[in-house]
C-alpha cells in the first residue's frame, strides 16, 4: 500500500477528482481529510469510505476564510498527528460557478474576487497553514491543481480564472524552494479538459478527446509517491496535447 498512514487533506474533495483522490488514496492506506464548502457532502464522502474500509473524516472549510483553513490543519494534528500531502483541488471558473457569464470588462468585482479567492488565494492559505508541519517533519508533499488556461491564457470570461490558475505556478515554484531544504516537495498539474461535466467533451485536444478524472488523479498520485521523490518545483501540463498551440 503506496501511502499506508499517511495522512492527507484535500480540498474540494466532496466531488469529482478531489473525491476520486481521496477513495484512492484511502485504498493504498492513507488517512485523508475531505475539505469541502459543502459540510454535508463532505461528511457523507468521508462516510462512504469508512463504509468501505478507509479512514476518512469530512468537514466544512471555505478556503477564502482562513480561521476555517487553520482549522482543518490543526484537526488533521490533533486526530492523526501529522500532515503528510495537501491535495489543493478547490476552484473553478467563477463565471460559471457564480452563473455570471459577463466578458472581463463587465464581470463584476465581487464575482473577480471570489474567483482569485477560490482558485488561488485558497492554496495559499492552505500552503501557508501545512508548510510549518511538513518543515518539522522533514518530509511533505504538495499539489496544486492548475489548468492548461492558465498556460495558454483566456479571453471572454476566462481572463480572471487564467490569471489565477497562472498564479499556482509562481506559488508552487516558491513553496518548492522554501521547503526543498527540510524534504518537503511541491508541484502542480495543469489539466486540460477533463470529463467531470459533459461539457468539457467540447474542447479540443489534439489527442481528439477529454481525460478521464482517473487519469488526471493518477498523475497526481505518481507524483505525491516515493517514486517522484525527486520532483518538485515543476508543473505538468496533462491536457491531451492542447499546449502544444495550434488549436481553434
Amino acid at each position: 500500500m503506496a501511502f499506508k498512514n499517511k495522512v492527507a487533506i484535500i480540498t474540494g474533495a466532496a466531488s469529482g477528482m478531489g473525491l476520486l483522490a481521496a477513495r484512492n488514496l484511502c485504498a493504498e492506506g492513507a488517512k485523508v481529510i475531505l475539505t469541502d464548502v459543502n459540510k454535508a457532502a463532505a461528511e457523507a464522502a468521508a462516510e462512504d469510505i469508512r463504509g468501505n474500509g478507509g479512514d476518512a473524516m469530512g468537514m466544512e472549510v471555505d478556503v477564502r476564510n482562513y480561521a476555517q483553513v487553520e482549522n482543518a490543519a490543526r484537526a488533521a494534528l490533533e486526530k492523526y498527528g501529522r500532515i503528510d500531502l495537501l491535495l489543493n483541488f478547490a476552484g473553478g471558473a467563477e463565471g460559471r460557478m457564480l452563473k455570471c457569464p459577463a466578458p472581463f470588462h463587465e464581470m463584476p468585482i465581487d464575482v473577480i474576487d471570489w474567483g482569485l479567492d477560490v482558485n488561488l488565494k485558497g492554496a495559499v492559505y492552505f500552503c501557508r497553514a501545512v508548510l510549518g508541519t511538513m518543515i518539522r517533519q522533514k518530509s511533505g508533499v504538495i499539489i496544486n491543481l492548475g489548468s492548461v488556461t492558465g498556460m495558454e491564457g483566456g479571453g471572454n470570461g476566462a481572463v480572471n480564472y487564467s490569471a489565477a490558475k497562472s498564479g499556482l505556478v509562481g506559488l508552487t515554484k516558491s513553496i518548492a524552494l522554501c521547503g526543498a531544504p527540510y524534504g518537503v516537495r511541491a508541484c502542480c498539474v495543469s489539466p486540460g479538459p477533463v470529463l467531470t461535466r459533459p461539457d468539457m467533451a467540447n474542447m479540443k485536444t489534439r489527442l481528439g478527446r477529454a481525460a478521464e478524472p482517473r487519469e488526471v488523479v493518477d498523475l497526481i498520485l505518481y507524483l505525491c509517491s516515493d517514486k517522484a521523490a525527486f520532483i518538485t518545483g515543476t508543473n505538468y501540463m496533462i491536457d491531451g496535447g492542447r499546449s502544444c498551440g495550434g488549436m481553434e
